[in-house]
């Protein structure tokens, strides 16, 4: 009966230990342009977030904020995402104004420390102008690097300036 018992707690041990490195890693994020306007659960949104574990498509917790500057003063407005048909994919309608430099600091989070952040910048049409997943390299490995308001800040600033040379 030892044996047996040594045995079994043997193999689960195992079986942890083998399962551990496909739970292992960090989460990434993109981002889907133009919205499928023929899928209801994405009707209206004005882009997708897509939630990844390596290329498994997961449901992590999306947040986000849209970080503007309007009329020389700074903005900040707390983002909503609602789920669609796919797993893993979130909707986002637009909720900031139309006038300003904005851009939108998206995460897919995996936990407190650990998530990938899509920095959304809009032109001044308010189309989106550009979409980045800040990297690093860790060994021999591409993961998402963290991301600073200071850093967002910054570049609200610089484009602002841009702006009013027009």
């Amino acid at each position: 009966m030892l044996r047996r018992t040594r045995s079994l707690g043997l193999a689960a041990a195992l079986v942890t230990l083998l399962a551990a490195p496909a739970l292992a890693g960090p989460p990434w994020i993109s981002i889907e342009l133009p919205v499928n306007p023929y899928d209801q659960s994405m009707r209206g949104a004005f882009l997708l977030v897509h939630s990844f574990h390596h290329g498994t498509p997961t449901g992590y917790i999306v947040t986000g904020t849209a970080e503007g500057i309007v009329n020389g003063e700074r903005r900040s407005i707390k983002l909503a995402f609602s789920e669609t048909s796919r797993d893993g994919v979130y909707a986002l309608k637009r909720m900031w104004p139309t006038d300003g430099v904005w851009t939108l600091v998206i995460k897919a989070n995996q936990g407190p420390d650990d998530a990938a952040t899509a920095v959304v910048e809009l032109g001044p049409e308010g189309e989106v102008a550009s979409v980045r997943v800040p990297t690093t390299l860790r060994g021999q490995w591409t993961v998402p690097a963290p991301v600073s308001l200071g850093d967002i800040d910054a570049a609200l600033k610089a484009r602002a300036k841009q702006l009013v040379r027009r």
